[in-house]
């Protein structure tokens, strides 16, 4: 049998079952044509009023149609959802705020693990070169100081004597180098930094047979010392005053002053296939203690505010020049893997202090001035990692434009307490580190002269001292 016969013989034997579908789909289609219309005939031959009433069809009864039933929730999703329908506009905020938070942490983590290197040359030598003004007995101005140097800077940092320059040789690091700069005179100022820019222009060889190069001045950093005496105004003695006036405010103000020429002058394309950008300005300072103002902090907080105004003043007059300026206000950072803390000693050495003070002294200020002492702020627990202020110096010394200069807050507690001493009224602060209120018995107070004699308020003047009046007095105050 051929293809052809095959094909029509299976045509053939399809034909019946068509014809049994088709006819089958007829009979279902006038079956329920004609059920309509008895339906609808009966329906109105029932309410037909000239029908008698023996006479007319009995209604068909019908299924009542399912009455609509709300859905219990019946599980947690079911009900969040109902509860998300409800309040669409909290819902938006909730998913806007939670979205915003996601992508900041992934920003800032991403920010955190960025590769962060200095420049080299073709032949990998260094090229750029930092200055550090602090000493390195300070755990921040030491971390800080070995990190530069491991992302591929030359680390110089300043010293005033012999003893700073043999601690910064003693880390045995070959790109950590000293660099001699006296402040004390204007001319020993100038002629080291002199030095230093004579140094710059020198050509550099990495190796005995590699090309020479130039090396390039990127930053000042300037971080004071960020220790300071804490006691109240009346027990500070007047060397304390002074050395912390000389150390912390003017040292830095003067090794700035020497620094501005060298700042300040233009970048030259002779040693650089391109230019180099201007040198950037860096001041760290602490931001805890002058955002808050406590007591028993006067010189930290006269520092800081000295600093702080010395860095507008100076910004808005470089500003012209395009040298960037960047204030760094630090919050509380972890320097435990650099150098231990021991709390149990601070507060030992708070009373040992204490004790020195005068009977009047300690009964007006020692209790308030230890509760201070074991307050939060000044415990400053476990801070940021130093990791963020490291990020933060290298960060700002690669922008460049527009972008580079300005106040950088970095460290755990910064920006909190900046806006809590800011806002929050100062019987506040002083309430939640501790200070009351001293209640002391009214007695005369006895204060000692140069000359031995003492001195009864109360009384008004001591024996053997008179009160000069003049004539006219007496008539001037009737």
């Amino acid at each position: 049998m051929s293809a052809d016969d095959q094909a029509f013989l299976d045509a053939l034997n399809s034909v019946p079952r068509h014809v049994q579908r088709y006819s089958n789909d007829i009979a279902n289609y006038v079956e329920d044509h004609v059920d309509r219309v008895a339906r609808t005939l009966r329906d109105t031959l029932a309410s037909a009023d000239w029908l008698p009433e023996s006479a007319r069809p009995r209604p068909v009864a019908r299924a009542p149609a399912p009455s609509p039933v709300t859905a219990l929730p019946g599980g947690v999703y079911a009900r969040v959802q109902a509860w998300v329908l409800k309040n669409k506009v909290f819902t938006t905020a909730i998913v806007a705020g939670v979205g915003a938070s996601v992508y900041m942490v992934q920003r800032r983590k991403a920010n955190y693990n960025k590769k962060r290197r200095a420049k080299r040359g073709t032949n990998g030598a260094r090229l750029e070169v930092v200055v550090i003004s602090g000493s390195m007995n300070e755990p921040l101005v030491r971390s800080l100081a070995l990190d530069l140097e491991r992302r591929g800077f030359i680390v110089f940092i300043v010293c005033d004597d012999v003893q700073e320059e043999l601690r910064v040789q003693s880390e045995g690091r070959s790109d950590i180098r000293p660099l001699v700069i006296n402040v004390s005179t204007s001319k020993l100022g100038h002629d080291g930094v002199e030095r230093f820019a004579q140094f710059l222009q020198t050509p550099q060889h990495a190796f005995d047979t590699a090309r020479a190069h130039y090396l390039q001045f990127t930053a000042l950093i300037v971080i004071p010392t960020l220790t300071y005496p804490n006691s109240p105004v009346a027990t500070l003695s007047p060397i304390d005053i002074q050395d912390v006036i000389n150390t912390r405010l003017l040292h830095p103000i003067l090794l700035t002053q020497a620094f501005l020429p060298l700042l300040s002058a233009p970048t030259s394309q002779h040693h650089h296939a391109h230019p180099p950008p201007q040198p950037k300005l860096l001041l760290l300072t602490p931001a805890i203690i002058s955002s808050l103002n406590p007591p028993f902090h006067a010189p930290e907080s006269i520092v800081s505010a000295g600093l702080k105004s010395f860095t507008a003043t100076l910004s808005a007059e470089l500003a012209p020049l395009n040298v960037p300026l960047t204030h760094f206000e630090m919050g509380s950072f972890d320097t435990n893997p650099m150098v231990p803390k021991n709390q149990l000693a601070t507060l030992s050495g708070h009373s040992a202090e204490a004790r020195t003070w005068s009977d009047d002294a300690r009964e007006a200020y020692g209790g308030n001035f230890m509760r201070v002492a074991d307050s939060a702020v000044e415990k400053r627990s476990k801070g940021s990692n130093l990791r963020e202020l490291h990020n933060a110096v290298f960060d700002e010394m690669a922008k460049t434009g527009w972008r580079a200069g300005g106040t950088v807050m970095v460290g755990r507690g910064a920006r909190l307490y900046s806006f809590v001493g800011a806002w929050a009224p100062r019987g506040l602060v002083g309430w939640m580190m501790g200070v009351r209120r001293v209640e002391r018995p009214a007695s005369g107070v006895s204060v000692s002269s140069t000359g031995g004699s003492d001195v009864d308020l109360e009384a008004g003047h001591s024996e053997g001292e008179y009160v000069s009046v003049q004539p006219g007095d007496d008539k001037e105050k009737r």
